[in-house]
């Protein structure tokens, strides 16, 4: 039998070999000496609190007994959840997650933790702990999976969020899986969830499930919006206060989605409808500064997005009006769709817009250079994805200028950008027209490109397992 070392047997040593004794340690660590002698004597376990002032005053890394002392008092003891919530709390402040797990393991076979877990999962939420988080809120699900609870929904929604990140085929497996939950969650809760979901899958260019959404959104956002107005007892701040945005916002977005569904359609005239519709905000009844904001901003954007489909629709004669729209534009998260939308018109319709892209050319340097931070699920999904096809429209429109340095240049930019997102099409893409012009790519450029698509393979490989038949 395996005979597993104990913290109390490491710290006796530690006396002995620094020539200690009980009474010196206890007024050296701040730990009472009754404490000390109970913890050897008698196995009675120390706290938390007192376990990282004994560390400390050994002076040994913060959270070094912690997987000892998840042996000696956790596994080997029966679960106790007073020592094991603020067990939980330091490993997740010290990012130690495996120790979390092996705890959340241990205990979730006792499913009235469950509640206890799940509160503990939401304030690391809070504390921005995702990865802390997550664990607790896989094993919660897994506990009550079978359970029409808003709590499972609650955890499948914070997993969603959690996992959603660069790699798009495993942002739509996130996606695909969170969405029956969607229903179970509180119904001010939903609209949040939809708008992640929208935009998760506006990202993914999955533009019938996005037309699904959003028309859901909007329904389910005029709903309560109705009820806060016509029900005096519920006040608009017990609503507000969940949302991450004004409640009118769900209902404007969701038309701002159901244009884009149309402009990616190539249905311009139907674009066109929903975007006065979220141009005219007359029926807002709020006029807190918040709110003030928000209609501004739905306003500029229905000013860019006319500009937009007019120019997509072959209406060149608004190019100008939109390039000096972009230039008094404050250069914020926007800034790549409106450039990308130059150039989804430029090589549409074979336009020189070089004294444009020479007039920002610093701004998209920039863009290649740093690209943007990401918070919200918009910032996360959607410009991560623009960036990418920018990349790819400015190598298209350079090589078939015959300037072929600027071209390969955007084109290794596309290429990279659509691997970090896992984005096959695009990649696939950039690879043709890589193809297509390589006879005019210098040796350097193509030992580039071949090196980097070598690298995607044996990234590919050794991330699928695949087998190397090697004669």
């Amino acid at each position: 039998m395996k005979h597993t070392p104990t913290i109390s047997a490491e710290f006796e040593d530690y006396l002995k070999q620094n020539d200690m004794t009980l009474s010196q340690f206890a007024e050296y660590s701040g730990v009472h000496q009754r404490t000390l002698s109970n913890w050897i004597s008698q196995h009675r376990p120390v706290s938390v609190q007192q376990l990282d002032r004994i560390t400390a005053a050994m002076d040994l890394p913060e959270g070094y007994f912690y997987d000892l002392y998840i042996e000696n008092y956790i596994i080997d003891l029966s679960p106790n959840f007073r020592r094991i919530e603020p067990l939980l709390y330091r490993c997740a402040e010290l990012d130690k997650l495996d120790a979390i797990r092996r705890m959340v393991g241990h205990i979730m076979d006792n499913p009235l933790y469950a509640s206890r877990l799940f509160d503990v999962a939401e304030a690391l939420f809070e504390q921005g702990r995702h990865a802390a988080a997550l664990p607790l809120y896989e094993n919660v699900a897994e506990v009550e999976k079978y359970q029409h609870s808003e709590r499972l929904a609650t955890c499948q929604y914070r997993i969603f969020t959690i996992q959603v990140g660069d790699d798009q085929s495993r942002n739509l497996k996130a996606a695909t899986l969170f969405e029956p939950f969607v229903e179970r969650l509180d119904e001010i809760d939903q609209l949040d969830a939809l708008k992640d979901l929208a935009n998760v899958y506006r990202s993914l260019r999955l533009w019938d499930r996005l037309d699904v959404i959003a028309r859901k959104m909007r329904d389910k956002a005029e709903i309560q919006y109705t009820l806060e107005h016509q029900q005096k007892k519920r006040k608009p701040a017990e609503i507000e206060k969940r949302l991450s945005r004004p409640l009118f916002v769900y209902i404007t977005y969701s038309d701002l989605l159901c244009a884009s569904v149309y402009e990616a359609k190539g249905d311009y005239e139907q674009a066109l409808e929903y975007t006065y519709a979220y141009a005219n905000l007359d029926w807002v009844k709020e006029t807190d500064e918040d709110t003030l904001h928000w209609i501004k901003q739905f306003q500029d954007w229905a000013l860019c997005n006319t500009y937009v489909n007019k120019l997509l629709f072959g209406d060149i004669s608004v190019l100008s009006d939109y390039v000096e729209y972009i230039a008094v534009s404050k250069a914020d998260k926007e800034m790549v769709t409106k450039l990308l939308n130059v150039m989804f018109a430029a090589n549409r319709y074979q336009l020189n817009v070089n004294h444009v892209l020479k007039r920002f050319e610093t701004l998209i340097d920039f863009f290649v250079k740093q690209g943007q931070s990401s918070s919200d699920m918009y910032t996360k999904q959607v410009i991560p994805e623009q960036f990418a096809r920018l990349g790819y429209e400015l190598a298209y429109y350079y090589l078939y200028q015959g300037k072929y340095n600027d071209g390969f240049k955007y084109l290794m930019y596309a290429m990279l950008r659509s691997h970090i997102i896992n984005n096959e099409t695009y990649f696939i893409n950039c690879m043709g027209l890589f193809l297509h012009f390589r006879e005019y790519a210098v040796p350097e450029t193509k030992a580039g490109f071949l090196n980097l698509i070598e690298k995607v393979w044996l990234e590919n490989v050794e991330k699928n397992g695949t087998a190397d038949h090697r004669s």
